[in-house]
């Protein structure tokens, strides 16, 4: 019997962490598909020994401390999820932002380097600018328009051109906090949401993503991949389509622009980021529809009631 790939994951705790260890044990996370299998295979348990570490458990900021924590655990695989993705605060902590971001992923890919193991990186959607007028491909010109942006295309600089780097944006899971489940819990108290029509991108289901990480542990591919669920939307729409699956329909969402958030954001979004997963789907197999994705989110997100 061959030996488990040893699978090293930081920001375990996070929203996409937890759907991660759920895959790699052979589980599949709420809110998941058991269909989508990227690399046509199933997950059998035992085919991964995980080291899960939180933020509690390594501060990815201290360069020391990655090094002694990879050097001990010795993996095949590192799949850092650590971050600092508190976009608008950034702008006033900049250089918190850019020690985890940046610093914090170059010690990753060195200290993977250094004990043989293969980096999967995480970035975002928030390294372009919003002006092509299209969907982004892993090869177009980056020029990210905040502080959070900034920081993680410093990280995919610093990463070495073996590493594997995922982009992906507007993150969802059924556990964790996000704007799915603000949405949510105001559609089913009878409250009423205005979300911006102007501001384009492309949802990406933690479940998803996390079945896509487990297939990218086991072909190590490197170099960028850009990975969200297909199809292209807007905030709104999203809001508007959770409340149509809550029953919520006419008068729930309206639709406002940008320059009507009030208080305005710190930090500029581009108003279109979406990202075009061509290159993902070419070598494997396209995401669900994003409202597909939406729809299993919601549905166990009620099935597990205040214990998501």
């Amino acid at each position: 019997m061959s030996r488990a790939t040893r699978v090293m994951v930081t920001g375990a705790a996070g929203q996409v962490g937890v759907d991660l260890l759920d895959v790699l044990e052979g589980v599949i996370p709420p809110g998941g598909d058991r269909s989508f299998q990227p690399d046509q295979r199933s997950i059998p348990s035992g085919e991964f020994d995980v080291l899960a570490l939180t933020r509690h458990e390594l501060d990815v900021a201290d360069r020391d401390a990655v090094h002694r924590a990879v050097r001990a655990a010795r993996p095949d695989v590192i799949v850092h999820l650590a971050a600092y993705t508190a976009v608008d605060r950034a702008q006033t902590e900049e250089s918190e932002c850019f020690a985890v971001n940046g610093a914090g992923t170059e010690s990753m890919s060195l200290a993977a380097h250094e004990n043989g193991a293969h980096l999967i990186a995480i970035s975002t959607d928030y390294v372009f600018d919003g002006n092509k007028g299209g969907a982004y491909v892993e090869d177009d010109a980056t020029n990210p328009l905040n502080v959070y942006g900034a920081s993680k295309r410093a990280g995919e600089l610093l990463c070495s051109s073996d590493d594997t780097v995922v982009r992906t944006s507007w993150v969802m899971g059924v556990r964790g906090k996000n704007v799915a489940h603000v949405i949510a819990d105001r559609a089913s108290s009878g409250q009423s949401v205005r979300f911006v029509s102007d501001q384009t991108g492309t949802v990406t289901v933690a479940s998803d993503l996390a079945r896509v990480l487990a297939t990218l542990v086991r072909e190590r591919p490197g170099g960028l991949w850009h990975v969200a669920n297909s199809g292209t939307t807007t905030w709104f729409d999203v809001a508007a389509y959770i409340g149509e699956i809550l029953g919520r329909h006419d008068g729930f969402a309206t639709a406002i622009a940008t320059t009507d958030l009030d208080p305005a954001p710190l930090a500029t979004r581009p108003i279109r980021s979406d990202l075009s997963i061509d290159k993902f789907a070419s070598a494997w197999s396209a995401l669900p529809d994003w409202r597909d994705g939406l729809t299993r989110l919601i549905r166990d997100r009620r099935s597990r009631g205040a214990n998501r």
